[in-house]
């Protein structure tokens, strides 16, 4: 039986598989992004898929990744959840 990877949600600390989160990826020179295939190279943060979740996402991942946030990436996240 294959182990189940389970990630936390930044916004509602729930511990889920990696499948049901976004992961958002900030790389060494400091760009943000989406990482739909969940391998780039960072400090990786893991959204749930719930446009509430991506609603309250603006409180947290400005703190957690230590940056300022485009907020085209909030867009694209609710296009990709959508």
């Amino acid at each position: 039986m294959k182990k189940i990877t389970l990630r936390t949600c930044i916004v509602t600390k729930e511990k889920l598989e990696k499948k049901d989160l976004i992961r958002i990826v900030k790389n060494k020179e400091g760009k943000i992004s989406i990482d739909l295939k969940g391998k780039a190279n960072g400090r990786g943060v893991y959204l749930k898929r719930d446009l509430g979740v991506i609603d309250k996402a603006p409180k947290y991942l400005p703190r957690v990744l230590e940056s300022e946030i485009d907020p085209k990436l909030y867009e694209d996240l609710k296009e990709l959840i959508k």
